[in-house]
Formats: structure tokens, C-alpha cells, sequence
């Protein structure tokens, strides 16, 4: 009886390890899963505990909340009390959709106004400050270099190849692949995102999970590895700049830009008039020595022969 039994355990193991095994979250992983049901696996995202759709991108408000949450089973993670005030990563606020709130602060009770893509777009103020709309980010500018040893490929599969790959990998729609140029060894991606309706990803949710790929810190699962190829050859991408445009202009004030061309101004009246004082200094040096000499001429006529 006993083997019998132990026979059964095993297939009863064997049936319940894939399962358990597939309960994770491909594109997210930072997200908790747990089997809550025969062939039902729900995910959320450590540190604000919201559903997480694994089927698509997660917003990327929500992925810096989750970067800033200490995790010990996972790796080291940057202690809540070791923000710094700075525009790097910080603890975002979101909304229940995911979205940035227009308004973030830091535990210095520091705040500031942010585009859709968490960036800052105004000068840093105290609670006090007002941010009366999230300003959409429109446009994502890319720029990136592939390794300078691959040969150049031909500019259509370099953009049919990117274009396969933010479709695939990234889930968004060619549509708002505004343009793709390529002049080894830069690429130049345009992103351009009017208006998102709420089935399509954010273009600003793509360049983030975009960078964090091409900088081998991938947000996908762990065995997930950012792999780009044109025509079966390897496109090793090396350096990445994104740039981003919001519909607005930002809202900094005048007195960052006074203080540098008050200082630019200030070092070039200084250069003039140091200028001007050494031409006088050389000018009256000159106009001396020859009034000396000139002086000097005419005691020697004045002066008799003593033939």
C-alpha cells in the first residue's frame, strides 16, 4: 500500500509543481504571486498591493513605488530613510490607474509638479505648491548606440527589427513609432503619443522598461534578457538617451536662468574692463617712454658742441 501511495503523491507533486512554477508575473518582476485557485494565480505589486495585469506593462509609477519598497527576500534595496533630494528615483504617489499624482513630495515635506512620465517640471516648493493638471508627455526622443565593431546593417531592418521589438516586447502599437532613423552607429527612435486610450500602453511606461533593459536591469522576469536582431545578427546596443517633451513647456522660473547669464554677464564685464586697463597701462607705458626719449633729443640739441 505504501508505494501505491507514494506513487500518487508524486503525480499529485508532479501536477502541482508546474502550476506553482507558472504562477509568476512575466513582465513584472517585482510583483508578488500566489495560486488562489485551480489555475488561477494573482499578482500584486510589492509596496502599494495593487493588481497587478501581467498581460501588459505595469505603469511606471507604480514600478518606482515598488523599486523604493524593501524587499529581503529579494536583493538590497535603498532604505526609506536614505532618500535624498534629488530628480533621480523617488517614492511616487499614484493613482488607483496607475497614473503619476500631478503633485509629488519627499519625506522633507518638498514638493513639485511632474509630467505622465514622473519627470519634474517645476522649481521645488513646500506643501503649499499647487499643480493644477498632470501635463501629458507627448513625445520621447531615443537615441542609441549600438557596438562600434558590428557591421552596419541595412536601414530598413534596423527599423523593422525595432519596430518588432517594441511591438512584441514593449506592447505598443507601431502607430506611435513616429519615426526611425539610423546612421551607424546611432539610432534614433521618435515616439509620438497625442492622446492614449486606456487599452494601449504609455509610451513613457515603454522607455522606461526600455532603459532599465538596455542597462541589464530588466523588469521583465529574471530569465527575460534584452536580445535585439537584425536579420539573425546581434544589434548590441551600448549607450541609450531618452529625452522627453511634454505638451506644455515646463514651468521652472527665471531665477536659475538670471542667476547663470547674471554670472555670464559678470564674467564678461570683468574680461572687457581687464582688458581695457592693461590696453590704458600699455598705452600710457608707451606714450612715456616716448616723451622720455623725445626729452631726452632735445637736451642734445640744446647742448653745445665743445668742438
Amino acid at each position: 500500500m505504501e508505494p501505491l501511495f507514494g506513487v500518487v503523491l508524486g503525480l499529485i507533486l508532479a501536477v502541482a509543481s508546474p502550476a506553482h512554477d507558472s504562477c509568476t508575473c512575466a513582465t513584472n518582476k517585482w510583483a508578488v504571486c500566489a495560486q488562489d485557485g485551480p489555475g488561477n494565480c494573482t499578482c500584486r505589486l510589492a509596496g502599494s498591493d495593487h493588481p497587478v495585469d501581467c498581460s501588459t506593462l505595469t505603469p511606471k509609477c507604480f514600478l518606482m513605488k515598488a523599486e523604493m519598497t524593501p524587499l529581503k527576500e529579494k536583493r538590497f534595496w535603498r532604505p526609506p530613510h536614505g532618500l535624498s533630494d534629488s530628480d533621480g528615483i523617488y517614492n511616487p504617489d499614484c493613482e488607483d490607474s496607475g497614473v503619476f499624482q500631478a503633485r509629488q513630495c519627499n519625506q522633507s515635506s518638498t514638493c513639485w509638479c511632474v509630467n505622465t512620465a514622473g519627470l519634474r517640471r517645476t522649481e521645488k516648493g513646500d506643501r503649499s505648491l499647487s499643480c493644477s493638471e498632470l501635463v501629458r508627455t507627448r513625445w520621447i526622443y531615443m537615441e542609441l548606440m549600438h557596438n562600434r565593431s558590428s557591421r552596419a546593417f541595412d536601414v530598413p531592418d534596423v527599423a523593422k527589427a525595432l519596430t518588432r521589438l517594441f511591438e512584441s516586447r514593449y506592447k505598443l502599437h507601431p502607430k506611435y513609432i513616429a519615426a526611425i532613423k539610423y546612421d551607424p552607429p546611432l539610432i534614433q527612435i521618435r515616439l509620438d503619443q497625442k492622446k492614449k486610450p486606456r487599452w494601449d500602453v504609455d509610451i513613457a511606461d515603454v522607455a522606461y522598461y526600455f532603459e532599465k533593459d538596455v542597462n541589464n536591469d530588466s523588469i521583465f522576469h529574471p530569465n527575460s534578457k534584452l536580445t535585439v536582431s537584425v536579420n539573425g545578427d546581434a544589434l548590441a546596443i551600448e549607450k541609450l538617451w531618452i529625452y522627453y517633451v511634454d505638451e506644455k513647456p515646463p514651468e521652472f522660473c527665471m531665477r536659475q536662468l538670471a542667476a547663470g547669464i547674471s554670472a555670464v554677464v559678470t564674467v564678461v564685464v570683468l574680461t572687457a574692463g581687464i582688458g581695457i586697463a592693461v590696453l590704458l597701462i600699455l598705452k600710457w607705458l608707451h606714450t612715456r617712454k616716448y616723451k622720455k626719449f623725445e626729452s631726452k633729443e632735445m637736451r642734445e640739441i640744446k647742448t653745445p658742441s665743445l668742438e
